[in-house]
């Protein structure tokens, strides 16, 4: 018998092989943003709702630590952290939000349901700021420090036990 009739099994023994080996690995649910650690890109975006300024990457480089939030009207989580970033804001920590592809009257009534604790709401209609920054979904936040460096992302939205991993990534950025 030739080799060559035997090098499909072989082939498949070893797909088989490298399947099972990446299988026992341990799972790594953490996902290692390459922005951390970055400079914020530059953006300019305009005031989501008419009572609240809009957002720039310059409003990060004021020397004090702030969140970026990244989030939409229509997003459930988003209602579902909402209460979190409340406690943040009662806290001190100061918010920007970036809501991504929704309209001004859908904005302004999820504020209205849901609370406010945002200084500032941009609004990216095209995601382009989400994307610049290494957001692939929303809610997303980002600790951003008093130079406008990314200190650290938080992906998924704010549960109660992640309030005082928030605090401390922001007080870390302000040393």
């Amino acid at each position: 018998m030739s080799w060559r009739l035997w090098l499909p099994f072989m082939v498949f023994f070893g797909f088989l092989g490298l399947a099972a080996y990446q299988l026992s690995q341990p799972r790594d649910e953490f996902v290692k943003s390459a922005m951390v650690g970055q400079e914020l890109p530059y953006f300019t975006l305009p005031a989501a709702v008419p009572d609240l300024p809009g957002a720039n990457s310059e409003d990060f480089a004021d020397g004090k630590p702030k969140l970026l939030n990244i989030w939409a009207s229509w997003c459930l989580p988003c209602i579902a952290e909402a209460p979190q970033l409340e406690a943040l804001k009662d806290e001190g920590v100061e918010i920007v939000g970036v809501a991504i592809r929704d309209k001004p009257e859908d904005i302004a009534r999820f504020l209205s349901d849901h609370g406010n604790p945002y200084t500032r709401i941009g609004r990216d209609d095209l995601s382009e700021v989400q994307l610049g920054i290494g957001s692939s979904g929303v809610p997303e936040t980002f600790v951003i420090d008093g130079k406008g460096r990314i200190a650290y992302q938080h992906i998924g939205d704010i549960r109660a036990e992640h309030v005082p991993i928030l605090l401390e990534e922001l007080r870390k950025a302000g040393r």
